[in-house]
């Protein structure tokens, strides 16, 4: 009976063309999953950064228990700290990257971590892992990327759509009363004048500069800071030349960055886990998560586009540069 209720939502919902999170079967309590089971007693944390990198919170009606991305990967790590049986992470990047300053958060949260537990970190990025994903993950001792990835993409993309003309077309017209002239800088009724691009120009170098100081120093010695700012003009890049050019250290799968994670914590063998809401879902390493499933919408697309806002962006968005 449950099952054809929950069923009849879901169809109500598609039906509707709504966007519905549901969280009925979350847990009040965070636990730990087994995906990959060992006789050692040692473990891996298997910690997921998927999606666009930001601040902002759940928007479904049934918000998630684990919070915005931030508060996910801070609070896995903190346990991560505290648990001595946990001898490596695998931090598993699937994301095109985000805002500046959230990127910019988890990079230091990941660093951090290392440098106060000891503990290796082994990034493996998935189908896409640019920009700010990219960032995060020069914050690792070694980065494993699939034969497929994709990633780059090394810089900075400030949004600021102009809706101007449309209002025109309208009949609308914005008054503005501001204190100086460049008080309303960036605002969306209004094009840009030529010292208004300059300014944000100047604040977009800098957090290009600011991101590749964080890759030379993930780095170091795998590629120098010259080659690197050639290569950080925004392309994107298939994971053989990465490899070749020191952006990252090998090409694999999960086996693999496995491997690396134990010779690295210096263990010859450990089980895979990890920390979940939604421990009812987590049945392997590839498992799908609930709300991943759980969240209706006809254009992933879409939610994306309503997820982003004016600002600046260690981001890869091709739908928004042509």
């Amino acid at each position: 009976m449950k099952r054809i209720l929950l069923l009849s939502l879901v169809v109500l919902v598609f039906a509707a063309g709504c966007h519905v999170h549901l969280d009925m079967l979350g847990k009040d309590k965070i636990e730990e999953v087994t995906l990959a089971d060992s006789r050692a007693k040692d473990k891996i944390l298997l910690l997921d950064i998927s999606g666009i990198i930001g601040v902002m919170g759940d928007t479904g009606f049934f918000p998630r228990k684990d919070g915005n991305i931030l508060s996910q990967v801070y609070y896995r790590l903190e346990k991560a700290a505290e648990d001595s049986r946990v001898k490596g992470i695998i931090l598993r990047l699937d994301t095109p990257g985000g805002e500046v300053t959230a990127s910019d958060i988890l990079y230091n949260e990941v660093k951090e971590f290392r440098a106060r537990t000891g503990v290796p970190v082994v990034a493996l990025m998935m189908g896409l892992s640019t920009s700010g994903g990219y960032y995060v993950a020069s914050a690792c001792d070694h980065i494993t990327a699939h034969p497929s990835t994709i990633t780059g993409s090394i810089g900075v993309i400030s949004i600021f759509p102009n809706i101007e003309e449309l209002f025109s077309k309208i009949g609308v017209e914005m008054t503005v009363i501001k204190s100086g002239q460049m008080k309303d800088s960036g605002s969306p009724f209004r094009g840009m004048s030529t010292e208004e691009k300059a300014v944000f120009q100047d604040i977009v170098d800098g957090f290009h500069q600011n991101f590749i100081k964080a890759v030379a120093a993930g780095r170091k010695t795998q590629i120098s800071l010259d080659r690197l700012r050639t290569l950080a003009d925004g392309r994107i890049y298939p994971a053989p030349q990465p490899l070749e050019e020191g952006l990252i250290d090998s090409i694999g799968y999960f086996d693999d960055a496995l491997g690396k994670v134990l010779e690295l914590a210096g263990i010859s063998e450990a089980k895979v886990v990890s920390f979940s809401y939604y421990p009812k879902t987590k049945t392997n390493i590839y498992a799908t998560r609930l709300d991943d499933f759980m969240t209706m919408d006809s254009s992933k697309v879409r939610q994306m586009m309503q997820t982003l806002k004016s600002g600046f962006y260690y981001l890869w968005i091709p739908q928004l540069t042509h």
